[in-house]
């Protein structure tokens, strides 16, 4: 069984920390992993630095830059991963955009993801229809879920199309906006958590975009099964880096 399937068999409150490969300094990766797995994170997002990061607000976007100026890329990320499997035990998706994927191969990629342990990934811009037409079946042989978004303007056919589709979690969009810290739950979100509660979707689901503490972390555990983080951790990378800083800041949003 995947991974991310066993976590959601046997726990909520879910925290998954996003932070970008490569950042702040090129060897971080695994470092970073390691840590935040014995801070306490539940889940691992990798981002994968591209230079046009469409769904991200300029905290990741300029993290991206970074990485990238740094010299990560798919080929140098699966190399720092070849020992993942020795330093962290709990779920790993990587994050990131179909045109470098396409690049480095489908089929290389997905074999890659097997080879060093990830269990999912999370494509923004690849279109569920042409991921089932045309991808699918690379990523169910290679044992990996492809996560799909939903948002404020997804109808209610789309969601139950995706919660049929899907493996792993539903990634819930909080709002129609890019990434990026904001304070608190906004205007219309808990009506949209709420709609999406009654659903009564087969998938689990986490809540991302704007969860940036403790309080907004254990707002979205009211109504999904976890919740992302994403730039304020990379906020917290930029600041300090170290591992007490890491344990830290997981300890400030669990508790």
């Amino acid at each position: 069984m995947n991974r991310i399937d066993q976590l959601f068999a046997k726990k909520s409150n879910i925290l998954n920390v996003y932070f970008t490969a490569g950042y702040p300094n090129l060897d971080d990766t695994l470092r970073i992993a390691k840590s935040l797995e014995d801070a306490g994170a539940d889940i691992l997002e990798i981002g994968m630095p591209f230079s046009d990061p469409v769904a991200d607000g300029p905290t990741i976007q300029e993290s991206s830059q970074a990485a990238l100026d740094n010299g990560m890329s798919i080929e140098k990320l699966f190399d720092q991963l070849a020992d993942l499997r020795k330093e962290v035990s709990i779920p790993v998706l990587l994050m990131g955009y179909i045109n470098p994927v396409l690049q480095y191969g489908i089929d290389r990629f997905c074999e890659s993801c097997e080879r060093v342990g990830v269990d999912g990934v999370i494509v923004p811009d690849l279109p569920m229809q042409e991921y089932l037409d045309t991808y699918a079946s690379t990523f169910k042989e290679k044992g990996i879920h492809n996560i799909f978004l939903i948002s404020p303007n997804t109808s209610e056919q789309r969601i139950r199309e995706i919660d049929e589709q899907s493996g792993g979690f539903i990634y819930v969009v909080s709002s129609s906006s890019i990434t990026g810290a904001k304070s608190g739950i906004q205007d219309g979100q808990v009506a949209y958590y709420e709609r999406i509660q009654s659903m009564n979707l087969d998938t689990p689901r986490l809540i991302g975009f704007g969860i940036s503490d403790k309080e907004t972390f254990n707002n979205a555990c009211k109504y999904a099964n976890g919740a992302i983080i994403g730039s304020a951790f990379i906020k917290q990378l930029k600041s300090d880096a170290s591992d007490a800083s890491i344990r830290n800041f997981v300890k400030n949003i669990k508790g």
